[in-house]
């Protein structure tokens, strides 16, 4: 089995990621192989940070590198947190500070709808990108249930699931998240390569 570097320290992305690739990649953590240098996201986009990651993991390791860069974007707030889901409190994943700017931002707003985005790219060791995309909706709760999951999972109510993804299981969310509609994009494009 070939393995896939992830070019991520974040467990819950981790997790994920191996659940959805495990059967056809050995998924590793950049850090296993000693790769724990802090990578600049100064991207405008969702695609452009996660290239930004793939290739900077790749060029210092090596290897084929896969990044997933994604975030909440919330239609009453232009789109924000967006590519600062992460740091949206101004802590970088800080989730319960970001979840509670996210629902002091939307005290006396109607309209709860939004998107989770996420755009993976992978960088090869000859240089070849490929990349894909993902989305899933849903609106924002006003208050926080369950306690699966990470990040803004809790406030998201997912129209394909009827649920928050807070208390959907990993299976469940995996199914219809973000993540893994970006991840099936990139393994469509890939092909037999």
């Amino acid at each position: 089995m070939k393995t896939l570097v992830v070019a991520s320290n974040n467990k819950g992305k981790l997790k994920e990621i191996k659940a959805i690739l495990g059967g056809v990649y050995n998924v590793v953590p950049m850090a296993e192989l000693g790769y724990n240098a802090e990578i600049e996201e100064d991207g405008a986009t969702f695609y452009e940070n996660a290239l930004i990651k793939a290739k900077a993991v790749s060029l210092a390791l090596g290897v084929d590198a896969l990044a997933d860069d994604s975030g909440l974007c919330v239609t009453a707030l232009n789109g924000a947190p967006g590519i600062y889901s992460a740091r949206y409190s101004g802590e970088h994943g800080n989730d319960k500070e970001n979840n509670n700017l996210l629902l002091k931002n939307l005290e006396k707003v109607a309209d709860r709808s939004a998107k989770f985005v996420s755009s993976v790219v992978l960088y090869t060791v000859n240089g070849e990108i490929f990349s894909g995309y993902g989305e899933t909706n849903g609106t924002i709760l006003f208050k926080e249930e369950g306690e699966n999951g990470f990040g803004y999972d809790p406030l998201f109510y997912s129209i394909d699931l009827n649920k928050p993804f807070g208390i959907a299981s990993s299976e469940e969310k995996n199914a219809v998240s973000h993540r893994y509609r970006a991840l099936c994009d990139l393994r469509k494009k890939l092909g037999d390569k």
